[in-house]
């Protein structure tokens, strides 16, 4: 082979090398760089300074807020997002204000419980309250929007009676209640109302049947266990108690721990139904002259 022909072979497999680096650096090298800048180019192009397609951008995604937002507003229940552990003092607090002077709540914070989606505060009710504070209670913690539950309830009766006399019959309880939040605010809402906190009228199950207490009469009403019936004038009946304190009655009148129910002309007597501490008792009072003119003829 003459020198000519390698050279020429020599400048061949050279030309081809140049042709298949170059081959390798656009169409693989450089190729990939190029898709990289459309990508990036079309990411830039999507958040370009464009007022008006910014501002029909901002209304869809207020429309959709809104959407979501009354969603959530009109679900019973809701996780709220982020709230502080005094938040369910300041919720006892609105909630008893009105209690009776004879109820009362004591609150102790235990621990946080965290969980997938959301987390728990952990908290210990304790105190004594009267029948319908504490339904109002445990009502308001239950239906609260945002969300609680009561759990390990502990509960027993107890009586409290005042300096003069009159008995209050309480409920003494415990309980255990989990206020939910969450730190992810995808559920959470703006606006919104609270459920209704304030329960219907419930049957006091803690009320005993038959009671010891009996209330004093502070209203000073008739005795009937002391009383003599002195007259009857029409409609009405004259009686006196054990202090010579005297009463004009008239059927349907309260009385000490009762009511006057009937006023008999044609037998001279009046007729009441005490209430004694749940025992239901009929008393039947006479003129004492019609009883004194029954003991002679006898």
């Amino acid at each position: 082979m003459t020198t000519k022909t390698k050279n020429t072979v020599i400048i061949a497999f050279i030309l081809l090398g140049i042709i298949l680096i170059g081959g390798v650096f656009d169409f693989v090298i450089q190729k990939r760089k190029i898709n990289e800048k459309q990508n990036t180019l079309k990411e830039l192009k999507l958040y370009q300074l464009d007022t008006e397609a910014l501002k029909e951008q901002l209304k869809f995604l207020q429309t959709r807020v809104a959407q979501l937002d009354s969603i959530l507003a009109n679900r019973k229940y809701v996780i709220p997002y982020n709230v502080s552990q005094a938040s369910f003092f300041d919720f006892v607090n609105k909630v008893t204000y009105s209690f009776s002077p004879y109820s009362y709540v004591n609150i102790e914070f235990q621990d946080v419980e965290p969980s997938t989606n959301f987390s728990m505060y952990n908290y210990i009710l304790t105190g004594a309250a009267e029948f319908e504070d504490f339904y109002h209670l445990v009502y308001a913690i239950e239906e609260s929007k945002y969300l609680k539950k009561i759990s390990n309830v502990e509960l027993s009766n107890n009586v409290k009676v005042d300096q003069d006399g009159t008995p209050h019959y309480l409920v003494n309880f415990k309980f255990r209640v989990k206020v939910y939040f969450s730190n992810n605010e995808r559920f959470a809402f703006k606006g919104g109302f609270e459920n209704r906190l304030n329960p219907n009228p419930a049957y006091d199950i803690f009320y005993p049947l038959i009671r010891m207490e009996i209330p004093p009469n502070k209203d000073g009403l008739l005795d009937v266990q002391s009383a003599q019936l002195l007259a009857l004038i029409p409609d009405g009946a004259f009686l006196s108690d054990a202090s010579g304190n005297t009463y004009l009655l008239w059927e349907g009148d309260k009385v000490y721990l009762g009511y006057l129910t009937n006023i008999n002309y044609q037998n001279n007597e009046v007729n009441f139904v005490l209430n004694k501490g749940g025992i239901i008792e009929n008393v039947k009072l006479q003129l004492q002259k019609e009883k004194k003119e029954n003991k002679a003829g006898k």
